[in-house]
């Protein structure tokens, strides 16, 4: 269940850079190594259900084969002991909504909206946060995510930066790895254009901006 948790992350980020992303090849390089990602999650996803048919937990198989739409725009103030994250979304119930926070990552899922089902997921949070104290509030037209610091200070940024694009040599403990080996080698084979164009699009995606990051650099 991690792994096929991970590559769901992985897919979100990725889907995320292929809609910003302008210059064919670099189109072309996330298109393929999201079809990549696609086919390893299949793999993932029948093997669960599989798994699920054979405990006699059929459940688990319904609960794998949910598709989400990815909440990638909102936005976030801060005090000096916690984090807000603004979603505008309506109709959420709360009796069909799922919260997991961890002291580095939140995920939260709003289940049959509308016939939907809508994700709002940080794999790596800037800093360190303290689950149990994590709250979501739900409003006419809005969802408040409230996240309580560990250590007291200012966010520079919501996400967590990796150091000029270079991916963690230690996989199993950076779920970002697959897809920063794949920009960094995107990175060094391009020409200084492709460079800013990679540069501009992983950082305004890593921030949440819904503003075209790319329509600077062309």
């Amino acid at each position: 269940m991690a792994d096929e948790e991970q590559l769901r992350l992985d897919l979100e980020e990725l889907q995320h850079l292929e809609s910003v992303a302008k210059r064919p090849r670099v189109a072309s390089l996330l298109a393929s190594e999201i079809r990549n990602i696609e086919a390893k999650l299949s793999v993932a996803t029948a093997a669960v259900a599989q798994a699920g048919v054979s405990a006699e937990k059929p459940s688990v198989a319904v609960t794998a084969s949910r598709s989400y739409v990815t909440l990638g725009s909102f936005s976030w103030d801060q005090d000096n002991d916690k984090i807000k994250i603004y979603v505008f979304l309506e109709g959420v119930d709360e009796e069909k909504m799922e919260t997991f926070f961890k002291p580095m990552s939140v995920d939260i899922k709003f289940h049959d909206i509308q016939g939907k089902n809508y994700r709002c997921a940080i794999s790596k949070l800037n800093k360190e946060i303290v689950p149990e104290k994590c709250k979501v509030a739900i409003k006419p037209t809005k969802v408040i995510i409230t996240l309580f610091k560990a250590s007291k200070g200012n966010w520079l940024d919501l996400y967590f930066k990796e150091d000029k694009l270079k991916p963690s040599l230690d996989k199993d403990r950076d779920p970002m790895a697959g897809i920063m080996d794949l920009m960094k080698n995107m990175y060094e084979e391009g020409d200084d254009d492709m460079k800013r164009t990679i540069a501009k699009a992983w950082t305004d995606a890593r921030s949440g901006k819904t503003v075209d990051p790319l329509s600077r650099s062309l």
